[in-house]
């Protein structure tokens, strides 16, 4: 079977769009039931572009899902004193079940101090070192939204599972690198974490199933990397000039049209990692809301995408036939 033939882009909208719907019941299902909107609040310092353009994103998204979204966007030189003082009136507001601060912070602000300080049943980032180390145990607690969003990606085209194939995952941050590596253990994975001092890097990639691209350098994995074949996630954002059209343009970590030379099936940037990301988030706040209540978390949360949803259900309709296979770690 030739590769270039039969490339399978992985449609992050679409998955996107399902977990939506099924988070839109769940908030509904709460409404209905127990007089709940799960609330989300999201904290930035500072008017960096990209923040703002990514707190719009979650904005519109949990209003179209039904969520309630708190908005605190501090000015740049906002003392990390007032910064952790808003934080513990948002632990302490029982209107608000999730709390994003966004990163990075301003220099003179502690980032560990500030993820310290967000209650862990809230921590819908899974930064806090609770969580970590929940995630770490296999325990229930919220998973970093990029590591899930590779995760269920994973899914549309491994229809069978994870187990036995080799991933490499290319970089060992908190946020994305090192949780993955943990989610992909748990499904039977055998893992390679690559990094910067990583001996003979293509080669290493070029023995992998599954290509995990998570180092903020654009195109760095070229297409001579890939096993022909393998399945390549791209989680990598980067703006570069574009000399054709004068402008710039958002591309990943992967030199994307020479990986769909070779890749069986592959993530494209934007349009990939970035709206399931998104989604996990929401998944996250719903999951946390449900913990806050002591109600029972969903018993349909397990290692299975199932199939489509529907879009966000009216009243009275029925759970969309979509399982999110722990954006939660409930599983």
């Amino acid at each position: 079977m030739n590769a270039t033939e039969h490339n399978t882009r992985i449609d992050g909208k679409a998955l996107a769009a399902r977990v939506q719907a099924r988070v839109a019941y769940e908030v509904e299902s709460l409404a209905t039931e127990h007089s709940v909107t799960p609330g989300l609040a999201v904290v930035w310092v500072g008017q960096d572009p990209a923040s703002q353009v990514y707190v719009q994103h979650k904005r519109r998204q949990a209003a179209n899902v039904g969520m309630q979204s708190y908005e605190y966007n501090l000015s740049q030189d906002t003392s990390q004193a007032t910064l952790l003082r808003l934080i513990r009136e948002l632990n302490d507001d029982p209107h608000v079940h999730g709390i994003l601060v966004q990163l990075p912070l301003p220099h003179h602000i502690s980032t560990p101090a500030v993820v310290a300080a967000v209650d862990p049943d809230k921590d819908v980032d899974g930064f806090h070192e609770v969580n970590i180390g929940r995630l770490w145990r296999g325990d229930n607690g919220p998973v970093p939204c990029t590591a899930m969003a590779c995760s269920l990606l994973l899914d549309q085209v491994h229809v069978d599972g994870l187990s036995g194939l080799h991933a490499v995952v290319l970089g060992r941050s908190n946020i994305v690198g090192k949780p993955l590596a943990n989610l992909l253990l748990r499904r039977d994975c055998t893992v390679t974490m690559a990094h910067s001092q990583t001996r003979d890097l293509p080669a290493v990639c070029r023995g992998a199933d599954i290509v995990i691209a998570a180092v903020g350098r654009p195109k760095m994995v070229r297409g001579d990397w890939i096993r022909n074949g393998a399945t390549v996630i791209d989680v990598g954002i980067n703006q570069i000039d574009d000399a054709a059209s004068g402008r710039r343009r958002l591309v990943g970590d992967v030199a994307f049209s020479e990986a769909c030379q070779v890749a069986g099936a592959i993530t494209p940037v934007p349009g990939g990692v970035g709206p399931m990301t998104i989604a996990c988030l929401l998944d996250n706040t719903v999951a946390a809301a449900r913990r806050q209540l002591a109600l029972n978390n969903r018993s349909d949360n397990v290692f299975t995408t199932g199939t489509a949803g529907p879009e966000p259900p009216s009243s009275g309709a029925t759970a969309p036939d979509f399982a999110v296979h722990g954006c939660s770690a409930d599983a």
